[in-house]
């Protein structure tokens, strides 16, 4: 009976929180280049802008994920955010028992004692080697890799940051500007990143 609990434990935690928490070592800072395009899409009415600012490659850790099942144009464009680590927080990620969360398209994290940040280098280190990424998945397939990822995978990604503006004819508007550096923290920081080539490298 105790193992059938502890099987049915371990079941609901990976079925809820989505994953597990781990460490993976060696993951380099993301690559952004800069261009120009973009691309046009027609989504609830609205005729979307999307304008390519950087071409953006990113092997991370999956410290966390947030899926958004709502009827907003955001939750039709970004079904899901990642918050991806890197460098020193990646490796670190279980002898620091970070608490990483997501809510209303932010990510936070929190630990018990700031001393334990030491070894990536304070909190300053933390904001500059983790991100939440908005993920707007630019093909089908692209959605259905990223709508599978969950907490501890390393994955891949490769695309665009991206500024949107969106219109509709009776005149309501949307718009989403990308951050473009690692180094910025609070409203805006989020990076919004359309998504044409994913790939889980593997799971926990």
């Amino acid at each position: 009976m105790l193992v059938v609990l502890m099987l049915a434990g371990l079941v609901y935690w990976l079925v809820f929180t989505g994953g597990r928490q781990r460490a993976v070592a060696g993951l380099g800072e993301p690559v952004q280049t800069q261009t120009t395009g973009g691309t046009r899409k027609k989504v609830d009415g609205f005729t979307v802008d999307i304008t390519y600012k950087y071409e953006y490659e990113i092997e991370a850790l999956v410290v966390h994920t947030k899926h958004y099942d709502g009827s907003s144009l955001a939750d039709e464009l970004a079904p899901v955010d990642l918050a991806l680590a890197w460098g020193t927080v990646a490796e670190h990620n279980e002898e620091i028992d970070f608490n990483w969360e997501q809510r209303g398209r932010w990510y936070y994290w929190s630990v018990n004692d700031a001393s334990d940040l030491a070894p990536v280098g304070g909190t300053a280190g933390v904001n500059r080697q983790s991100a939440n990424n908005h993920i707007l998945p630019a093909f089908s397939r692209v959605k259905e890799t990223v709508l599978d990822i969950k907490t501890g995978d390393r994955i891949k990604l490769k695309g665009y940051l991206v500024n949107i503006n969106a219109l509709k004819s009776n005149g309501e508007s949307f718009t989403w500007v990308s951050s473009t550096t690692r180094e910025d923290t609070g409203d805006g920081a989020c990076e919004v990143f359309y998504v044409t080539q994913a790939e889980i490298i593997d799971r926990a």
